[in-house]
């Protein structure tokens, strides 16, 4: 793709999710969404295959559903109250259609099949933007309306997205696939703690933004697509060996682990008055800790088969950029929580 228009995309992929985190008419927050996928179809079907075809489509058909269903809940509000102000939305069937379309952007379940088909037909770059910096626009919105946003749809939709996340992932080898439904699990994190306070749901996104992006340099960096192509990471690069299977982990939630926080603070603000959800959203990571393990061993302990392309993969990577600062955070931060938490 020619330069010049590679930086207009990507310009237009940042003011879009700028227009809509600090829009306060609804409309203009549709305009900048509208930009922010317009922008990112080329960008998926740049390979010209039919995988990424099928890719751009389904991510097109999705997104402007979801738009028209943000557009029908803002007429239906502005109807009733007569407000277009995003922080007005009163109406409670405008805010459950709301909470579905942005549920559908942000890929939870059950509007969530799009998103492992679209991460796959996409190279591993797209999928970072397509797993991270597409998911700030619709979250923008779910915090400037959260004091308006109907907690059982919320608890619903986040409880079913953590379960199917975890156990969608179990079969899979396909790497790309794995953090999509990675992805899936983490939204209901998100949608669970907007159920709590703003500021444990900006933890949890960081959080996720954080290992996401770590997660896919490091995939993007080895060119792993498969779970066999994780175990020519050692001899590409031995401190990414260490750095790869910490992120896993943390990404698993295991302590003293930065992945560990904000599941650590939305399980201890649910469980004295929502036991029963917070034992089976606790219970919901054992399947995706269960991949994230597999990956773990697949990545230190397990050789791959010697064919030649694998075996001496590693001779074709003579640069190797240091990704040691963000190991670093997507490892470390869980010390520092207290202030993290008490931040404004």
């Amino acid at each position: 793709m020619n330069t010049t228009i590679l930086t207009f995309l990507l310009l237009s992929l940042s003011l879009g999710t700028i227009i809509t985190a600090s829009s306060s008419h609804w409309l203009l927050a549709w305009a900048g969404l509208e930009m922010n996928t317009l922008a990112i179809i080329p960008l998926i079907s740049k390979q010209h295959h039919p995988r990424a075809t099928e890719a751009a489509t389904k991510y097109f058909l999705i997104q402007t559903t979801a738009s028209a269903l943000i557009l029908l809940s803002s007429t239906m509000n502005a109807w009733k109250t007569g407000q277009w102000d995003i922080h007005q939305l009163t109406t409670q069937e405008a805010t459950i259609t709301l909470t579905l379309a942005l549920a559908m952007k942000l890929g939870l379940a059950p509007m969530h099949f799009w998103v492992p088909e679209v991460l796959q037909g996409s190279t591993l770059p797209i999928a970072t933007i397509i797993s991270t910096w597409q998911k700030l626009a619709p979250t923008s919105l779910l915090l400037l309306t959260f004091n308006s946003l109907n907690s059982t749809t919320l608890i619903t939709l986040g409880l079913l997205s953590t379960l199917l996340g975890g156990w969608l992932g179990l079969n899979q080898t396909q790497t790309r696939k794995i953090m999509a439904f990675s992805s899936i699990a983490h939204m209901g994190w998100l949608f669970m703690a907007l159920t709590i306070n703003p500021n444990i749901t900006l933890i949890t996104l960081a959080t996720y933004l954080l290992l996401t992006t770590t997660m896919f340099t490091t995939l993007a960096l080895t060119t792993s697509k498969t779970l066999l192509d994780l175990g020519t990471t050692s001899p590409q690069h031995s401190t990414l060996l260490t750095g790869s299977m910490l992120t896993l982990m943390s990404l698993g939630g295991l302590p003293p682990l930065t992945g560990f926080m904000p599941k650590w603070l939305i399980l201890t603000e649910l469980a004295p008055n929502l036991p029963l959800i917070s034992t089976l959203l606790g219970l919901s990571t054992l399947p995706s800790l269960f991949f994230y393990l597999r990956m773990s061993q697949m990545t230190t302990l397990t050789l791959p088969p010697k064919t030649t392309l694998i075996e001496y993969k590693w001779r074709f990577k003579t640069n190797m950029p240091s990704t040691t600062p963000t190991i670093a955070l997507s490892t470390l931060l869980l010390p520092i929580t207290p202030l993290i938490l008490n931040f404004n």
